[in-house]
């Protein structure tokens, strides 16, 4: 039995490894013994397994947007929404600390970071950039291996109907370096399920140990695989279903440490178990492509879909079949959840705030190269990708009925996007064209010009189809240059994103199991609410008495006591901070030990893990476990946070009143200086909507309404109309906050009173009156992508301050209106107009003013500018025409005028020789207009009959160089300026040099 065993597992290693991709032709069947299944009764068939037979709670798919977690772009794995389970980290108030037995159907994207698929799509018959992932799990070891094999097997044989000879079983065969032996308990539980020991194989870490990073909860795995070949010649095995024990924490020096509480994680795609029972070899083959496949077919009048990958694909017309059908499918499930293509990030003295989005930058990416593929490949008309939207609504609306809710505005955005992109492709090729005729024989492409083509610059061509349409010409692209571009983008992003805050001191799924152990309640942080308004206007904070529970060195371990100078961890049974979190910047302060009231204990800020408070200390003298202290808050600090939260909420229905009830919140961000806010929008607002937006909350502000707080059951908040919340995990009991209307008035549906005023779920600090805001400027606004509007806005002091600003550069604005208006005498006077309009633009483009204000003050100053510069222009023809003729009058017709003029500019002095030159065709022509402080212009212009031995630059770069200069332009027209006392040899090396080559 072992010799066979080991010959088996070596054959199949070599099967696994090689046969992962479902290569080959994709519409011969697997099997003709099962009928196919529809995939929605298959995903029904899962869930209806869990909830029924084994008493699973069925929770929804997350958002493919991570929530809270900056380590992912997308979602990719069923357990991303449960990861603060793993860690230990959920709010015990939460709906989430509750869960114990759970399955779903998660939506995942990989299509970026380290697990993406986005390079292999289309190349073979499995690969997918979105996937649904079925899962069930088991947390704090409510059940673990015996119970989750079991099941497993139960429905994969018993309800799915797949003959238990076509199973096999992987598992963990241990890793001696690790000191981990083979999880032989997992090996046994399959025997006992009657595997045969001839379909098991062991395997070591790199297949049969899940980890989820580099760091956190791990543990064995075992996998059931599918045999395609169904017993005939070599094994020919496909992964179905991988289920995880999570047994293990990796630690921050590699070593594996044991968990403090188990848990079982298990994930199998739905596309390729579809492919099992439908018999296909292909996941494109089952319906849940089948219809997009048609529909493609029929928009596109390419041939129909075959199947064909690699050389049999002849035109890569089945390739582009499955990138535009995958493709089209990830687009439309990522909109939905409030991901659009597009690119965020932004200069100006605000571009710390705007922070960037990759995974934007990866669904514009994603949506070109679908319009690149059916396009070019499939010949499909304009317009084409927004057609299919509706064919994934009804293959997928039903099991996600956000697809449902925003099918028209995903439509309109991938169709926008669409013509946008086909119009910079066709505006693309017309630079590159005309690039190209200018290059000489041996000249390689400008990295510039194709950095400007890019997605990283105007037009958001990707780079790899700039070079193929050089390759098509024969042209070689300058790659060193567009390296450095590349590096020097990197380094500019790099500058302007928001900076990345230290993580500070955390308790990790060791420290948080210790305390859960001992029987440590979670922190009693309800003190964080205890503030009142004095007569006068102002708040009292009251201060906070606690007790030292524990404490916690950098490293993150537990300690009795700390000593002088030590940064810590403190963790209290009570507090009056706020932990960051919804949002909100975390509060800043310090404590004192009762009795020791001279000694400052400052508190840098405060974190939650799992519902315990870590406040992250600076310990001046000794402090230690059962110390006595009372807690102060940075009341300033405090306050603003509460102007800001309170704003936002205020700016949130102000939004909604502006742009319509849909309106939705995409997140926020505030601390004592600012406040962001990401709205969806179908366009950009307009200068009249930022003005009404703030006009709302500045009545709501004036109105001075009391803010009404109070914590109800999350229940009670499901089905009110127009009550805000995010996608987060709220605890149970809520907080909700309502301006001017009681919090039980607000929730009684029959009063609709959420529809008239600001009423949300938030568990943030708040002011108990409105007008303690003062007033509020949205200073910036920014379209983060289609879909997706980023605002900033000040408060307060600030807030007219910008106001004041705003209303001094109108006042200039109006002023330089006005000088314009009386026209120029001459060409100074007239630069000099021009000159100040820039500045102006330059000052209101950088200004913290009102945005609407800025937005009419641009167009203004725009309008105001072409004016000036068509006024320059007129006055330096008028000079010039001038010139030109004393020139022709001084110079009898001859192939040569070389000369100085006086020139009160280079644009002068360029107009004297092209005025000069067009009325004496056969004449080339070089000036030299000295100027104060010795400097000396020069222009230069060589006739057509005198081209290609003599040119413009060569010349106007020799004269130049003889001045100590430098010089630029063209083979026949160039400029330049430089610095001498002699005049007379500067215009003799003019001639000299031009004689030579005349």
């Amino acid at each position: 039995m072992a010799v066979s065993v080991a010959a088996a597992a070596g054959r199949l290693r070599r099967a696994i490894r090689r046969t992962p991709q479902w290569r080959g032709p994709s519409r011969r069947a697997l099997s003709s013994e099962a009928p196919p299944t529809q995939a929605a009764a298959v995903r029904d068939a899962f869930l209806s397994f869990f909830r029924d037979r084994h008493g699973h709670r069925l929770v929804p798919s997350a958002s493919v947007r991570p929530r809270g977690d900056p380590s992912l772009l997308f979602v990719n794995a069923g357990m991303n929404q449960f990861k603060p389970i793993f860690l230990g980290t959920v709010d015990p108030r939460s709906e989430m600390a509750g869960f114990r037995r759970v399955a779903n159907s998660q939506k995942c994207v990989r299509a970026g970071g380290r697990h993406s698929d986005l390079e292999d799509v289309g190349r073979d018959l499995s690969h997918h950039t979105f996937f649904e992932m079925l899962g069930n799990w088991a947390f704090r070891g409510v059940y673990f291996k015996e119970e989750a094999c079991s099941m497993a097997w139960e429905l994969l044989t018993q309800v799915y109907g797949i003959p238990e000879d076509r199973l096999w079983v992987s598992y963990f065969g241990g890793d001696p370096k690790a000191g981990l032996g083979p999880d032989l308990e997992s090996r046994d539980i399959w025997l006992k399920l009657g595997v045969p020991a001839s379909r098991m194989l062991s395997f070591g870490p790199q297949e049969n140990f899940w980890e989820m990073g580099d760091t956190g909860p791990c543990g064995p795995c075992t996998e059931i695989h599918y045999d395609l070949a169904g017993g005939v010649g070599a094994p020919q095995l496909v992964e179905l279903w991988n289920l995880v024990f999570m047994q293990h924490n990796r630690e921050k020096d590699g070593s594996l440490q044991p968990l403090p509480q188990r848990h079982v994680d298990t994930g199998m795609g739905l596309e390729r178990l579809l492919a099992v029972l439908q018999g296909r070899r292909s996941t494109y083959d089952t319906d849940l492509f089948s219809p997009l496949l048609n529909a493609i077919h029929q928009g596109c009048g390419a041939p129909p879909y075959s199947g064909r990958v690699g050389a049999a694909d002849e035109g890569h017309t089945d390739t582009a079949y499955r990138v535009v059908a995958d493709h089209i499918r990830t687009l439309s499930i990522c909109i939905a959840d409030g991901v659009s293509p597009g690119m965020s990030g932004a200069p100006g003295c605000w571009g710390l705030i705007w922070a960037l989005n990759p995974s934007r930058l990866v669904l514009r990416r994603l949506l070109r190269r679908a319009v690149r593929f059916s396009t070019e490949l499939l010949r499909a008309p304009p317009g084409f990708l927004g057609s299919l939207v509706p064919v994934v609504v009804e293959t997928l609306g039903g099991a996600y009925p956000e697809l449902q809710r925003n099918s028209a505005q995903i439509a309109s955005l991938v169709s926008e996007d669409e013509a946008a992109f086909l119009a910079s492709l066709q505006q693309g090729r017309r630079i590159i064209e005309r690039t190209v005729r200018r290059l000489g024989p041996s000249d390689v492409f400008p990295a510039e010009v194709a950095w400007s083509l890019s997605l990283s610059g105007n037009l958001g061509l990707p780079l790899d189809l700039v070079k193929l349409m050089l390759e098509e010409k024969g042209v070689q692209l300058d790659s060193a240059g567009l390296e450095r571009l590349a590096q020097e983008e990197a380094q500019h992003r790099a500058q302007q994103a928001e900076p990345v805050q230290e993580q500070g001191l955390r308790l990790d799924v060791h420290a948080l199991g210790a305390l859960q152990r001992q029987g440590v309640p979670p922190t009693d942080d309800s003190p964080k609410y205890n503030y009142s308004l004095r007569p006068s206007g102002g708040y009292e904070f009251g201060t906070c008495e606690a007790q030292v529970l524990q404490l916690y060195t950098e490293d993150g371990t537990a300690v009795a006591s700390v000593g002088e100078g030590q940064r810590c961890g403190l963790l209290l049974d009570k507090t009056n901070f706020y932990a960051e979190q919804g949002g909100q910047a975390s509060d800043r302060g310090y404590l004192v030990r009762v009795g020791l009231q001279d000694v400052l204990f400052p508190v840098a800020r405060a974190q939650v893990c799992g519902g315990f408070i870590l406040h992250e200390v600076a310990a001046p003298e000794c402090l230690k476990v059962g110390d006595q202290v009372q807690l102060h808050v940075d009341e300033a600090w405090r306050l603003s946070c509460m102007e800001k939260h309170t704003a936002v909420h205020l700016l949130n229905w102000a939004l909604r009143q502006a742009l319509g009830p849909g309106t939705e919140q995409r997140g926020s961000h505030l601390n004592p200086e600012w406040l962001r806010f990401d709205v969806a929008t179908q366009a950009p607002l307009t200068p009249e909507q930022l003005r009404a937006v703030e006009g709302t909350v500045q009545k709501a502000v004036g109105q001075d309404e009391a803010v009404y707080m109070e914590e109800v059951a999350l229940a009670r908040t499901a089905h009110v109309p127009g009550l805000r919340s995010l996608d987060e995990v709220y605890p149970d009991p809520v907080r909700v906050v309502s301006v001017g209307v009681p919090v039980a008035q607000a929730l009684n549906p029959a009063s609709q009173a959420a529809l008239q005023t600001s009423v949300e779920l938030c568990c943030g600090t708040h002011l108990l009156r409105t007008g303690a805001i003062g007033d509020l400027v949205i200073i910036g606004e920014r379209q983060l992508a289609k879909g997706t509007t980023r605002l900033l806005a000040i408060t307060g002091e600030q807030a007219q301050q910008a106001r004041e600003v705003g209303q001094s550069l109108a006042q200039e604005v109006e002023a330089a209106a006005a000088r314009l208006s009386q026209g120029s005498r001459d060409v100074v006077e007239a630069q000099r107009l021009s000159k100040e309009m820039g500045r102006l633009i330059d000052a209101v483009d950088t200004a913290v003013m009102p945005q609407w204000q800025r937005r009419e003050l641009q167009a203004t100053l725009k309008a105001l500018r072409r004016r000036a510069n068509t006024a320059v222009r007129k006055l330096e023809m008028g000079q010039a025409a001038q010139k030109t003729q004393e020139l022709l009058q001084q110079h009898s017709e001859g192939p040569l005028i070389v000369d100085t003029v006086y020139a009160e500019s280079l644009s002068v002095l360029v107009k004297v020789v092209r005025q000069l030159c067009k009325q004496a065709p056969s004449t080339s022509v070089l000036l030299l207009s000295p100027q104060p402080l010795g400097q000396v212009l020069c222009a230069c212009q060589v006739a057509q009959s005198a081209t290609p031995a003599f040119t413009a630059e060569a010349w106007a770069l020799a004269v130049c160089s003889h001045m100590g200069g430098k010089a630029w332009g063209s083979r026949v027209v160039a400029q330049g300026t430089g610095s001498t006392a002699d005049l007379d040899a500067a215009l003799s090396t003019a001639r000299a040099y031009a004689l030579n080559k005349l």
